[in-house]
């Protein structure tokens, strides 16, 4: 892995760690309170501050995750170094596109 990708995967760590922290408890305060889906959307609605704060831990997310997706096929698989950077961009992009449309059915919808 080159020194750049060793970085971004630590960085995106080191990133998400808050933001699974704060998303767990999200999820304890919610249970807790016995919310429902309805109330939880009818919160995040229109909410900025939700919509940053999951934008940024999917971002984080998909970094993070396709990058040590790439390490895993250059070092377990047979794919060369480029594929397996492309498999890992693709990946990327996927896992980008899903999460940045949850947010915004969670935020917008």
């Amino acid at each position: 892995m080159s020194v750049r990708l060793y970085l971004w995967q630590r960085a995106t760590a080191a990133l998400m760690v808050p933001f699974v922290l704060i998303h767990i408890a999200v999820i304890f305060y919610a249970t807790r309170q016995q919310m429902t889906a309805a109330d939880i959307l009818s919160r995040t609605h229109g909410s900025a501050a939700w919509a940053s704060f999951y934008g940024a831990f999917v971002a984080a997310v998909s970094i993070h995750a396709s990058i040590g997706v790439r390490n895993i096929l250059t070092e377990w698989s047979a794919l060369a170094d480029r594929a397996a950077g492309w498999c890992a961009i693709l990946l990327g992009i996927v896992l980008a596109l899903l999460g940045f449309h949850a947010v915004i059915s969670l935020v917008l919808m």
